[in-house]
């Protein structure tokens, strides 16, 4: 009997294992799912913005809207109004997004090969971050300070940016929020891998500022060439 009852302890005591696994990878879905769908919608609205000539809304509306949305995303983030919330978030930065692709498609020589390039860029990298963060299962939480104190910084920049002109150090701040938001594209990831991250919705959201801000600073570090 002893051997019996031994054999039953060690199945009760893989279980929790597997299902934590189960649980895992249905985050991990569910985020991928929901950050193809909310790219998708944010790129239609970009699109609309474009169509309609919607000018840039400015700094204030901007930052107010995107930070409003975000606050609102992470309050609703357990209940269902979280997923009308992470579309409002992603449709709003889709919008103000559209009013730059036409400056880039109008002021900058070869406007359409530079969005293009950046697109391109800005999908290579994170797949190849996200495939590394998944298949290695990596634990990246030695990351969350550089990524806080950066998310910081960065705060302080665009504020900064608000009464000051920072354009002389425009390159540097772009290859700087590459650097910060492929960290927090390795780190996110490493999170809903080991299972730090339960939450789709949140998971979505951080992966999804990640893309576009890599992809904003990648338009402007490809369109230095160009017109301002």
């Amino acid at each position: 009997m002893q051997p019996r009852r031994y054999g039953s302890e060690q199945v009760i005591a893989r279980q929790p294992a597997a299902t934590d696994v189960l649980s895992t990878n249905r985050v991990l879905r569910n985020t991928y799912m929901l950050l193809a769908a909310t790219l998708l919608f944010s790129a239609a609205m970009a699109a609309v913005a474009m169509a309609t000539q919607m000018p840039y809304l400015g700094p204030f509306v901007t930052l107010g809207g995107y930070f409003g949305l975000l606050f609102l995303t992470h309050f609703t983030r357990n209940s269902a109004m979280g997923l009308v919330s992470v579309f409002a978030l992603t449709g709003f930065m889709g919008l103000t997004l559209g009013p730059l692709l036409s400056a880039y498609l109008t002021a900058v020589p070869n406007g359409s090969q530079v969005i293009t390039s950046a697109l391109a860029t800005t999908g290579l990298a994170f797949v190849g971050l996200s495939a590394y963060a998944v298949k290695s299962g990596r634990d990246f939480s030695f990351l969350r300070g550089f990524v806080l104190i950066g998310i910081i910084a960065l705060l302080g920049v665009i504020i900064s940016s608000l009464f000051f002109d920072l354009s002389a150090y425009a390159s540097v701040i772009s290859g700087a929020i590459i650097i910060l938001m492929g960290a927090l594209i390795l780190f996110q990831t490493g999170q809903i891998v080991n299972g730090g991250e339960t939450n789709y919705i949140m998971a979505t959201v951080t992966l999804y500022v990640s893309i576009y801000n890599i992809f904003v600073s990648l338009l402007q570090l490809f369109g230095m060439g160009g017109d301002d």
